[in-house]
């Protein structure tokens, strides 16, 4: 019988820029305290952006100062605050374009969570961009994403589409062996939470919990659906570098997925190291 652990604990207090390690958080209905807490809109065409649209995010990183406030560091080493005047101004001229960055607005504010313009005209090409997928390569499943075709985020919170996303060691190990070439480095992937499961023979184990229960400590979680990849795997990120055999890869092996998306039935905290139980 295998056996779960909470491995680790990610924070992304700025959505698409790289996050922070944590040993211990508190989960609410919306996720983890501070995560995904402020948001760029990109000034020039308009919208709430991830890194799909602004790649150049995913080289910065932020880390929470308390309450939803967070320092953010820019690939040369300068530091702003989130709760600063200057810090549009800032990000702006480290980007080289133009953005503001934003907290969470209230939920009914939905022209502020709207999805800017299109690049293409054609929804299909639009598709294949954001989700970096070659024209020979099946596009993902989006039923469970109808909420934000419309929207950016669902309305309240900058998460993708649901709270929380899950992934296991073994997944990434998985791909490394299979794809030794390219870095399966989860700080591409973007998971809250790195479990460790011992004692399965599942290349992609978590993928087999969707529809169940997971409980932490006192934390419940329900298991929704598998997370397709877009184009934000390939992006240089960090050190590590732009690379579109990822993508190639988790076409192949994975069916563009990696990683569970999970709703939260009961809140609570929760430890790195802590025993995970399927039900």
């Amino acid at each position: 019988m295998s056996q779960i652990t909470l491995k680790a604990i990610y924070r992304y207090p700025v959505k698409s820029m790289l996050g922070e390690s944590l040993t211990h958080v508190a989960i609410g209905e919306n996720g983890i305290e501070g995560d995904r807490a402020w948001a760029t809109r990109d000034e020039v065409r308009g919208g709430i952006r991830g890194a799909k649209k602004l790649p150049q995010l995913m080289r910065f990183q932020a880390t929470s100062t308390g309450g939803n406030t967070a320092d953010i560091t820019a690939p040369d080493g300068d530091t702003c605050s989130t709760n600063t005047d200057a810090v549009n101004a800032w990000l702006s001229e480290k980007m080289a374009h133009d953005v503001s960055l934003w907290p969470i607005m209230p939920a009914d504010d939905l022209d502020h969570y709207r999805r800017g313009a299109p690049d293409s005209e054609d929804f299909e090409q639009e598709l294949r961009e954001l989700f970096g997928r070659l024209p020979n390569e099946p596009l993902p499943d989006l039923t469970a994403f109808a909420e934000v075709m419309e929207f950016e985020s669902p309305p309240g919170t900058y998460f993708d589409a649901f709270p929380l996303m899950l992934m296991t060691q073994q997944s990434l190990d998985t791909l490394s062996e299979r794809a030794p070439n390219s870095a399966f480095d989860q700080r591409r992937f973007r998971a809250n939470l790195l479990l460790e499961v011992e004692g399965t023979d599942e290349a992609f184990p978590e993928q087999s919990w969707i529809g169940k229960e997971l409980h932490i400590g006192e934390v419940v979680l329900k298991i929704v659906d598998t997370c397709p990849r877009c184009s934000m795997t390939t992006h240089a990120t960090g050190d590590l570098p732009r690379d579109t055999d990822v993508m190639r890869h988790l076409v192949s092996e994975a069916e563009g997925n990696l990683g569970v998306y999970a709703k939260i039935l009961k809140t609570g905290t929760v430890s790195a190291g802590q025993a995970v139980t399927v039900a």
